[in-house]
């Protein structure tokens, strides 16, 4: 008779007492998290604080319709105005020139000095025999909502400055003229010449209904960002699960696969060519909800879908390069570079004139002002490759090649250091197989 075999005892559970009480546990999510948000809280309150105070070279433009001398007076006054910080970037233009400027938001606003200014000016120290009252001349100040509502208003309140100043000048020298005659002036002429110019705003570009206030251009680009980002990472992680590199989990239910032997660069192959096939699915949801949905205007939809597409899919295959350098890193790493540092250098929200020099630096390279610049010029600005479309693709077909040679490049050599994603312990597939469905 067979003695029987005493089963071995279960291994003690741990507790989640137990697990809290190490502070080992608690170093790496601590100082992560914390940094994390500290740098959040820098990158995105650091471009907001006081935009009229950094405000740099703002775009502002001149406009003189009058033949008189006090019409040329007005604009040369305020274009050599000193201007210590160099807010403004006054830009002497033509009517034609300034509308160009305008429909390809080469402008914020700008400064339109009307026919006959000179004659409204001097009627009122000199009316003619058969003038009932004098009317104050009538400056227009143009506003471009398609380069943003606080683009526009910075322009606006910038302008009403500069002519409130302007107009108290010519004022006093109306006044000393009138004097040097020996004449004195009347009540009535005292209270024009206090401030003789008055002004009203309208659009120099308008925008049509369902913009919302020259704000969707920002959310669209946004929206293509976001489903290129959060495209990549559901990507990343379920080709992983399905090479058996990391376990995939169903509500309670846990599964890890058999590991697939295949290299570092052709896992990041695949990825990447997941994300730019699933580019036109996110990208085509994005314009259809928009446009069909929300109803917004969006003319050329065409050839917004064309651009949300392909910048959906760049954003897609960087971010895939990001986390193949980076490892478990690289999700924090690509939500910096690709949404965090993005938004506040987008100039969409907040031109890129009026935020801190380093947002500024930003917007030279960062997608979200790449992609932004381009959706605004297709729906905003009948689609002028001098509007920002032409630099839009340019620098997609730019941020596509540095992805895909650091992406490749980088991998390539991890491979060839012996840098393997399979540890010896794990149960390898045969040389050849399919990952598991």
């Amino acid at each position: 008779m067979s003695t029987p075999v005493n089963p071995q005892p279960a291994p003690p559970r741990v507790t989640a007492r137990k697990i809290l009480g190490k502070w080992p546990v608690w170093v790496f999510p601590s100082v992560l998290v914390t940094l994390v948000s500290f740098a959040l809280a820098l990158v995105y309150s650091g471009g907001i604080g006081d935009p009229l105070g950094s405000t740099h070279h703002l775009p502002i433009g001149l406009v003189n319709r009058d033949a008189g001398p006090l019409g040329a007076q007005l604009v040369h006054g305020i274009a050599d105005a000193p201007d210590p910080q160099q807010r403004v970037s006054w830009r002497l233009l033509t009517p034609a020139q300034a509308q160009d400027s305008f429909d390809s938001g080469h402008i914020y606003g700008a400064i339109s000095v009307p026919a006959g200014f000179t004659a409204s000016l001097t009627s009122i120290i000199a009316p003619p025999a058969d003038a009932t009252s004098t009317r104050r001349p009538q400056v227009t100040l143009l506003t471009n909502p398609g380069a943003g509502s606080l683009a526009s208003s910075l322009a606006n309140g910038i302008e009403q400055q500069a002519l409130a100043v302007a107009s108290t000048d010519i004022g006093a020298g109306l006044e000393r003229q009138l004097r040097a005659t020996g004449a004195t002036p009347s009540a009535p002429q005292s209270m024009l010449l206090a401030d003789p110019i008055t002004t009203v705003s309208v659009p120099g570009h308008a925008l049509a209904t369902r913009t919302g206030l020259g704000l969707t251009a920002f959310y669209i680009a946004l929206l293509v960002v976001m489903s290129g980002f959060l495209g990549a990472n559901i990507i990343s992680g379920g080709i992983d699960s399905a090479l058996g590199y990391a376990p995939s989990e169903l509500g309670p239910r846990r599964q890890l696969r058999t590991t697939v032997p295949i290299s570092r660069l052709q896992t990041l192959v695949v990825k990447m060519v997941m994300s730019a096939v699933l580019s036109l699915v996110t990208a085509s949801v994005v314009v259809l909800a928009t446009a069909v949905v929300v109803r917004l205007a969006l003319p050329h939809l065409f050839l917004l879908w064309v651009f949300a597409v392909c910048a959906s899919a760049v954003v897609g295959v960087g971010v895939q390069a990001v986390i193949a350098v980076f490892g478990g890193l690289g999700q924090v790493v690509s939500m910096f570079f690709f949404v965090a540092l993005a938004i506040p250098s987008a100039g969409a929200t907040i031109p890129l004139e009026a935020v801190p020099g380093f947002y500024r630096f930003l917007g030279n390279f960062e997608p979200m002002r790449q992609i932004g610049g381009g959706v605004r010029a297709i729906i905003y600005f009948d689609a002028r490759a001098d509007a920002g479309l032409q630099r839009a693709w340019l620098m997609l077909v730019l941020g596509l090649g540095v992805a895909l040679v650091l992406g490749l490049g980088i991998t390539h050599w991890y491979d060839r250091r012996g840098y393997q994603r399979i540890h010896p312990s794990d149960p390898v597939q045969p040389t050849g197989g399919a990952p598991q469905g």
